[in-house]
């Protein structure tokens, strides 16, 4: 009698657990979602003295190139003739998109000749700027438009220097505008905000990071199952599912943890393209597993591996700042933690999920072996994109 009233309650989880895997399956089959590689960010330096204020913007090639089209000849290189060729286009496509006031009054923005720097995701044009603002305000107010019409995961990181020190913000194309007070009084309220916005920025770049949110599935799809050769059985509690998923995120959340404060404080550093091949790989590898079972009992140590090169990764968006200690210390601590809370907020909506349908061979077979199959697959195009300089999924 109780497999009788056990079965319709099962077969009522596979709808929406067959919904929610072929959404999945849709984002990341998306162009977008397939590419899977470092978000768009660009950096934005401002000095603000007086009246004047000096402004450094180094913005992505590739991203200038998909937005305004810098590659004349096709080709697929942009050059250093036809990027100086565009030089007044990129200045007045970049300024026509950043809007600054002082205590209300619109600041004139006046570009420098531009120069490119090599950035670790490749390379980036420098826009020196000033804007001559018609009074010294006590307020300025950003209001950061650059491609929130092309691509909205796009973000610009903020270091802005006064007679206080050194603050950061990171600023959405589709955000509000964001004040800042001339120096003076505690701090307090500034430092709230920037713990706020890396703590959010930490949360979007896991969520939109689709490698790093395959390669924790990978890992967890097994956690609900026990390996009996020659095939997967349902683990018959929920704390063995609960201990295997603690072990796992903790090793990852470790490792990572390591590498992202090492990276950004500048004391070790890796190739961006050696990282993003490497973490394509720790991909392919895990979700093989599930399917060649042979870490079995060890994933912890696999998630603890690998997530030593994913914290290379996440350390991309704050290493490019180059911002003093202490502005520094604070962003890691509230990005990290950001990072943490988006891990587990996937790890809230899947354990529960994975534990009721675990003795369904819908789980079984189409879920984690379909599923890491599939993982697998987009994981290899991502290596060879990546370690060969190829583009075999293209964007329209």
């Amino acid at each position: 009698m109780r497999r009788r009233r056990g079965r319709p309650a099962a077969g009522r989880m596979v709808l929406p657990a067959l919904l929610a895997w072929l959404a999945l399956l849709a984002v990341l089959m998306a162009p977008g979602g397939a590419a899977a590689h470092k978000p768009s960010d660009s950096y934005l330096g401002l000095d603000w003295h007086g009246q004047r204020l000096q402004g450094r913007w180094d913005i992505a090639l590739r991203d200038l190139d998909a937005d305004i089209g810098l590659d004349a000849d096709g080709d697929g290189q942009v050059t250093w003739g036809e990027l100086k060729a565009r030089h007044a286009d990129i200045a007045a496509h970049a300024l026509a998109h950043l809007q600054v006031l002082a205590d209300g009054q619109p600041c004139r923005a006046t570009a420098g000749e531009q120069l490119v720097d090599e950035h670790t995701d490749g390379a980036y044009t420098v826009l020196p700027f000033t804007l001559d603002c018609p009074t010294s305000p006590r307020t300025l107010e950003l209001r950061y438009g650059l491609f929130a019409a092309v691509d909205p995961s796009h973000r610009g990181l903020l270091r802005l220097t006064d007679a206080s020190g050194t603050r950061t913000a990171v600023l959405d194309p589709n955000g509000p505008p964001q004040r800042f007070q001339r120096a003076g009084g505690d701090g307090t309220a500034g430092t709230l905000a920037t713990l706020w916005q890396f703590l959010r920025e930490g949360v979007w770049h896991i969520w939109i990071g689709f490698d790093h949110i395959l390669f924790l599935l990978s890992l967890l799809l097994p956690a609900v199952l026990v390996w009996v050769p020659p095939r997967w059985q349902p683990v018959p509690r929920l704390r063995d599912a609960v201990i295997d998923v603690a072990k796992i995120v903790t090793a990852f959340t470790l490792a990572h943890s390591i590498t992202l404060s090492l990276a950004t404080l500048g004391v070790v550093a890796l190739p961006s393209a050696l990282v993003e091949s490497a973490i394509a790989a720790s991909v392919l590898l895990a979700a093989l597993n599930n399917v060649f079972p042979l870490f079995q009992g060890r994933r912890w140590l696999v998630a603890f591996g690998f997530g030593l090169i994913h914290g290379f990764g996440f350390a991309t968006v704050l290493a490019e700042l180059q911002l003093p200690q202490g502005a520094l210390l604070l962003a890691l601590l509230a990005f990290n933690g950001g990072v943490e809370l988006g891990q587990l907020a996937i790890v809230a909506v899947f354990l529960p999920l994975a534990f009721a349908l675990r003795g369904t061979a819908f789980y079984r077979r189409a879920v984690l072996q379909g599923g890491s199959w599939l993982i697998a697959a987009l994981a290899a195009v991502w290596f060879v994109e990546r370690a060969f300089g190829l583009q075999i999924l293209r964007l329209p």
